[in-house]
């Protein structure tokens, strides 16, 4: 419209210019015809320019608004029914386009009656990292629990595949996480309790009420049992009371019964609050994931675990880079996976090797065991000269590991399950989590039995490998098996046992702690240690005996350096002459009694020993 009202005036201006001249006007008409005619092709190439420009934009494609139109057909939702596996031929109808085939079709495989079809669904799944956001989200929202527990399982599964867990209920008007969990506690069946969990729920019950006592009252109150708690409240109350609490719902998770009344007050939504809560607080984490693991030992649970939400964050502790985490989460997964997996593992037991599902046979296990003050995972660190070292240099589990049997070992023998075994011990009277509680190690051998043997231990050819007082529980524990013919092919499958500094015919640290008892109060697990022990005595004749007979090939470390007992106490724990069994290598290696389990490197002598010794004793086994 500018252009031909342009046009107009020019033609306007033309007509009305009157002759002066008639030698000067035809120049001034041919002038006046350039400046009209330039005007004229100016403007027209504009105009052909923007035309050309919007169609052109009209013409080009959007890839999103594509996108887009590929999910128009499918609605998201927050969470996916879990009860889904009767509805077998719910595909046979889904109106799906060519691009999303091999989706529907994977899911349908991984609902059909085959077992194996439905390992290979999850398996290719889990390796498929070429999908769209929108694909991965189909099978999350699609797929039946037993598929969703596999994919957690998988050791390459996008976490895409997993929803966010479902919103938690909100918390009552008035009330804490904190109060919550003691209303849990406190709803908790209080009959056949032993001692020690009377004790501890006794323990949070009251440490709560003081605590609500306080927030309410602005008073603090330092009764009963409140010594303990007044001494870390400056810090972090609430966590504190929450840790008083998780532990005691941590012993009734061991009782069946008790989870069920766990899960109908609500405990799963408000563990998981806690868990969310707090994320940088490892032994609340830890703590609670051990409520979980016990609860997935009941299957008639495992459809409330996994509406719940919980999959989804065990499938993510899963790959977390701290061992510990890991590891819980890979107790519980595994507990949870009834398809792949036929062993039950208790508290206290843990898989190092493999955590997730693998097209690897595992041909033999190796089981380790702890000693005094020692817990699953940080006995078997590496040396702590070597953290310093590695501190400012990329985390590398070559030159660092907290863990030498999930790293090391799993990588040079992977045909290996590795079993790491936990319990709780005590130097003194004092230090014991709980008074009450006075477990020998005739106790403690059977109690780690019962649990060993529902995690499958004995069906494969095993060697065992323990530290201190674990090496006493592990001679009690095979005596046991000896005389129950049940538990014969856990003897017959036996084929080695390494003693880290096992202190055989008695500690020095017993010694001690009996002559200055007055500062010390020495626990059971101390005086069992005694020279004069008749126990002991009886044990390593019996046990020489009997390993002699079933020709168990045997290696035997032992310190040559003494150790610091506190800040004050340095006492050569056990003496060469002491951890000698009477059979098998004695090696004396220059450290003390807490680093002979710990090597300086993965070259170092006392690993690259205990492999050779491992590879050998279960070559046969290894190559069938």
């Amino acid at each position: 419209m500018s252009l031909a009202a342009y046009c107009v005036i020019c033609c306007r201006r033309i007509g009305s210019f009157a002759p002066r001249s008639k030698s000067r006007t035809p120049w001034r008409n041919i002038r006046n015809i350039i400046r009209f005619t330039g005007s004229l092709i100016v403007g027209g190439s504009l105009f052909i320019t923007y035309e050309v420009l919007a169609l052109k934009k009209s013409l080009m494609l959007d890839t999103q608004v594509v996108e887009r139109e590929k999910m128009k057909s499918y609605i998201y939702v927050h969470k996916a029914p879990v009860d889904r596996l009767d509805n077998r031929d719910s595909f046979s109808t889904v109106d799906i386009e060519d691009h999303d085939c091999a989706v529907w079709l994977l899911l349908r495989k991984s609902r059909e009656d085959d077992l194996a079809a439905r390992l290979q669904a999850v398996r290719e799944m889990s390796e498929a990292h070429h999908w769209h956001d929108y694909q991965y989200r189909i099978i999350a929202q699609a797929c039946d629990p037993r598929t969703l527990i596999g994919l957690a399982r998988s050791k390459e599964s996008d976490l895409r595949f997993f929803l966010p867990p479902p919103p938690l209920p909100s918390l009552k008007e008035d009330s804490s996480t904190e109060e919550e969990l003691r209303h849990l506690l406190a709803s908790l069946p209080q009959t056949e309790l032993d001692e020690c969990l009377q004790y501890f729920t006794s323990l949070a019950l009251s440490e709560s009420s003081q605590s609500l006592a306080a927030q309410k009252g602005g008073l603090w109150c330092f009764g009963g049992n409140g010594l303990p708690y007044a001494e870390s409240f400056g810090k972090v109350p609430s966590a504190t009371v929450e840790m008083f609490c998780l532990e005691a719902i941590v012993k009734h998770s061991e009782i069946p019964s008790h989870c069920d009344h766990i899960e109908a007050g609500g405990g799963l939504q408000l563990l998981q609050r806690l868990y969310q809560l707090h994320k940088d607080c490892p032994k609340v984490q830890r703590n609670v994931m051990r409520i979980i693991g016990n609860m997935a030992l009941n299957e008639h649970l495992h459809p409330a675990i996994v509406h719940s939400g919980w999959v989804s964050l065990m499938a993510e502790a899963l790959k977390s880079s701290h061992i510990m985490e890991a590891s819980h989460a890979a107790r519980t997964l595994a507990n949870l996976d009834r398809e792949t997996v036929g062993e039950k593992y208790q508290d206290g037991v843990y898989v190092l090797h493999p955590q997730c599902r693998t097209s690897q046979p595992i041909k033999a296990d190796v089981l380790f065991i702890h000693g005094l003050m020692g817990a699953a995972f940080k006995t078997w660190r590496q040396h702590d000269s070597q953290r310093a070292l590695t501190e400012s240099a990329v985390v590398d589990e070559d030159r660092y590991t907290t863990c030498w049997p999930k790293t090391w070992l799993a990588k040079d023998c992977p045909s290996l399950r590795i079993i790491s075994v936990e319990y709780d011990t005590s130097l003194s009277d004092w230090r014991a989590r709980c008074p009450m509680e006075r477990k020998s190690i005739a106790f403690r051998s059977n109690e780690l039995l019962s649990k060993l043997r529902a995690a499958g231990v004995g069906d494969r050819p095993m060697i065992w490998i323990s530290h201190s007082m674990g090496g006493l529980l592990v001679k009690k524990m095979l005596l046991e098996a000896s005389k129950k013919p049940e538990l014969s092919a856990l003897i017959n499958n036996t084929r080695g046992i390494i003693f880290y500094s096992v202190p055989h015919h008695g500690s020095r640290l017993a010694e001690y702690s009996v002559n200055i008892r007055y500062l010390l109060f020495p626990s059971l697990e101390v005086k069992e240690l005694s020279k004069d022990s008749p126990a002991l005595k009886t044990l390593q004749d019996d046990f020489l005996e009997f390993a002699k007979d079933k020709n168990f090939q045997v290696l035997n470390f032992v310190e040559t350096q003494p150790t610091f007992i506190g800040s004050m106490i340095k006492l050569h724990v056990v003496p060469v002459e002491s951890a000698d069994l009477g059979i098998g290598d004695l090696i004396p290696v220059d450290v003390n009694h807490l680093n002979i389990c710990k090597p300086k490197t993965k070259d170092a002598f006392l690993y690259q020993r205990t492999l050779q010794f491992i590879c050998e004793t279960l070559a046969r086994d290894l190559e069938n």
